[in-house]
């Protein structure tokens, strides 16, 4: 018998190092020997051999709890299990021509620079418009709200609507469960960039503090000391350059929790610039004078979301097995946003 996750779609997607379940298949009592690669692929309509063969060689596929290879028999009463290292969601996914920063691209793999602004997968009141529906566009393949998985195979992480920066697609089965491996091992390399608010007090450190959904909004997340209640999140950080009253960081995950990044700085009381969920919207530091709050409010204006970019992405090609690393620019908001932070500390001569 097969049978399908429950979707919760009211909720943001979760990142990796989680395991879901997409699918389940309940061996019935009179059921012969067989091997699970071929078991599977006799039981799942809408999943190839390929796939299948793909999964279990990534580890995604388990019998009980144990993960599972290609020759484990099967036997009456085995509940085989389908899972990936993030939600399936049931939606329809129409391709919508939209440009696209492509700064990679081979048979296998491509790499984008997705802008502020653009929602990443369909849901939540964004069903047209995204990322996922430009590169159904781009990549020639659509989907139904049945299709067996809603992120297409190509999508194997996500950053946020209103941060920029590097992501990388899957343009295959095995390219897609071999990278969602990679991410779920932690060994994908990815730097960020972010203006914060506040001097950091020293020029490196790591925030080590679990996550959970803060139970008062529950599209919010909060740093929780009980490891019972929250997923252990790791950050690193070291600062590029301080204007005084905001400082430009980079920031290397260690994990890839969702808003990670948001809610470690502000936990530390270093908040990103211009982020209203985290309460970098609100001036953190600086004088009371009226002249500087209308230079803050120009600030926003000039960037309006917060200043954070996936600005390097690395992991193992898929197929050829050697490094790829990509950098990308930091975007014009932040660039200009950046620029007149210096001219106001006195890096560069005044223009206010």
């Amino acid at each position: 018998m097969l049978t399908g996750p429950q979707t919760d779609a009211e909720l943001p997607l979760d990142e990796e190092q989680e395991m879901f379940e997409h699918f389940r298949l309940e061996v019935d009592p009179g059921q012969d020997p067989i091997r699970v690669d071929k078991y599977m692929v006799a039981h799942m309509e809408k999943t190839s051999r390929h796939r299948v063969q793909c999964a279990i060689k990534e580890g995604f596929v388990q019998v009980g709890e144990k993960t599972v290879k290609a020759n484990y028999i099967v036997r009456p009463g085995d509940v085989i299990r389908f899972v990936m290292p993030y939600r399936r969601r049931g939606v329809e996914i129409l391709p919508q021509e939209i440009p696209l920063d492509i700064v990679y691209e081979d048979e296998d793999v491509l790499v984008l620079n997705k802008p502020a602004g653009m929602v990443v997968h369909p849901g939540h009141g964004h069903y047209e418009s995204t990322l996922v529906n430009a590169l159904a566009f781009h990549l020639g393949i659509s989907q139904g709200p049945d299709g067996e998985d809603d992120r297409m195979g190509i999508l194997v992480h996500r950053i946020d609507k209103d941060t920029s920066g590097l992501l990388a697609v899957a343009k295959n089965d095995e390219s897609q469960l071999n990278l969602a491996r990679q991410f779920f091992d932690h060994s994908i390399e990815r730097r960020y960039v972010a203006v914060v608010w506040g001097d950091m007090p020293s020029d490196s450190g790591t925030v080590d503090a679990n996550l959970m959904r803060d139970p008062s909004d529950r599209l919010r997340f909060c740093t929780v000391d009980d490891p019972e209640k929250g997923k252990r999140a790791v950050t690193h950080w070291k600062v590029l350059e301080r204007f005084g009253f905001v400082t430009l960081v980079e920031c290397k995950l260690e994990t890839g929790r969702t808003h990670q990044i948001r809610v470690h700085l502000s936990s530390i009381g270093h908040p990103i610039f211009g982020d209203d969920r985290y309460g970098g919207t609100q001036i953190r530091q600086g004088t009371i004078y009226s002249k500087y709050k209308q230079f803050i409010q120009n600030c926003f204006e000039l960037c309006p979301r917060q200043a954070l970019h996936a600005k390097t992405l690395g992991f193992v090609h898929p197929r050829t097995r050697k490094f790829l690393q990509f950098d990308s620019q930091i975007p014009a908001d932040m660039a200009a946003l950046l620029d007149k932070w210096r001219r106001y500390s006195g890096c560069m001569p005044s223009e206010e």
